[in-house]
């Protein structure tokens, strides 16, 4: 068995794991009083935070599931964290319930009387009782996911020779194919349960794939991020190189592109199709102020990164490419609201807000509590293992990969 001691995260990142619980438990009181004093804003700005920071966590188990898949030098190197970032399941969980015992107050369907076509069309589908129920498969079934993909982790580093760790990394890369399409199908649902549903009326085919990269793209950066820190570190030092970092560029620049076409295509295919449920949607996000925020979207979601992440030398330098990833992750928060908030309210039966008039300070407070709660979590969780596969048969050949030239 391989010496697992010699790959444990540094003690730098206790410090970084109390700063963040400090910081979210803070913001967590502060917007625990904006929360009573307005319910169904307080909520919306906890959905912001969920579907950014669950969004991260989530998409950590798509990329593992995809690294399992592809393999490559990347998939070795980041798999341990994609791996902790999956298992803060649990905790993603936990600050989900605040939007199932709130979700009287938050979704304007809710109060639609059961008269209406909509309620009539969707019946059953469309009740409290059953969005509960849904969510809570979607979690379990995560959880499975979750729990086969860490067990055989864990057990080949407990392995005591190449053989019997390539029969886990062969069950892992097994189940990894057919548990991408579930996984895209649970995102599909979950997405257009926790966030579509806000506006009731509102349809879209492709959005399920919109968070099904967009979370893979927070994942990414995300975990560009933490190697970033990692890298001149004791143990990561040796293992991570700069062909590691410019492989992950391409990945976060190829996913840019994707998220850019996404949207394009659904917004080319609903206006062209002229449905007035539909297009009504895109018009509440073009004016009163939303249409400057759809336009610093198309510009530093899309452009500036794409433009920059071109630069093959930018994306060799673990430094450098962490200050465009947690951009590109302020631009994640910023998409986010973009599409929650100027969603139908209750509070004004109905009608939807511009920017200055939805706009509120529990927006950065309570992306900040849930950000905390959950990087203290992640943190947690990296310390527990090892941060490298460290009996994976393909381990030393991702470090020589790595730093070559």
């Amino acid at each position: 068995m391989a010496d697992t001691g010699n790959f444990q995260a540094p003690a730098d990142l206790n410090r970084w794991r109390t700063i963040a619980l400090g910081v979210g438990g803070v913001a967590l009181i502060i917007w625990a009083i904006g929360t009573y004093l307005n319910p169904e804003q307080g909520l919306r700005s906890w959905l912001l935070g969920f579907v950014l920071f669950g969004g991260i966590g989530l998409g950590c188990l798509g990329v593992l599931l995809l690294g399992y898949l592809t393999g490559g030098a990347w998939a070795v190197a980041t798999r341990r964290a994609a791996e902790a970032g999956s298992r803060t399941l649990p905790v993603i969980f936990v600050l989900f319930l605040p939007l199932a015992f709130g979700i009287k107050r938050l979704y304007e369907w809710t109060h639609i009387p059961a008269t209406e076509h909509i309620m009539q069309h969707r019946g059953w589908f469309m009740t409290p009782e059953s969005w509960i129920l849904r969510s809570a498969v979607y979690f379990i079934l995560f959880g499975v996911m979750v729990f086969l993909l860490n067990k055989w982790g864990r057990e080949q580093d407990k392995t005591n020779n190449y053989e019997d760790a390539e029969k886990f990394l062969g069950r892992a890369t097994a189940f990894s194919g057919p548990a991408m399409v579930f996984y895209s199908l649970l995102v599909t649902f979950a997405s257009v349960d926790w966030v579509m549903t806000l506006d009731p009326h509102y349809f879209s085919t492709i959005w399920g794939l919109l968070f099904v990269a967009g979370w893979a793209l927070s994942a990414f950066c995300f975990l560009v991020a933490v190697l970033a820190f990692l890298s001149d570190k004791a143990p990561m030092d040796r293992v991570l190189g700069r062909r590691h970092f410019h492989d992950l560029g391409k990945l976060i620049l190829a996913l840019v592109m994707i998220w850019a076409y996404f949207n394009f295509s659904q917004f080319l295919i609903i206006w062209s199709g002229n449905i007035p449920e539909e297009t009504v949607w895109f018009q509440a996000r073009m004016y009163h102020g939303w249409g400057y925020v759809a336009w610093a979207l198309i510009l530093f979601h899309f452009a500036a990164p794409f433009l920059v992440l071109l630069l093959q030398d930018l994306k060799r330098r673990a430094k450098t490419l962490a200050k465009v990833a947690v951009f590109i992750l302020v631009m994640r928060w910023l998409d986010m609201l973009w599409l929650i908030s100027p969603t139908p309210r209750i509070s004004t039966h109905g009608a939807t807000l511009g920017f200055i008039d939805s706009f509120s300070w529990m927006d950065i407070v309570a992306p900040i509590a849930v950000g905390g709660i959950w990087l203290w979590y992640f943190s947690t969780q990296l310390m527990k293992r090892p941060l490298v596969p460290v009996m994976d048969p393909f381990l030393e050949k991702a470090i020589e990969h790595g730093h070559g030239h």
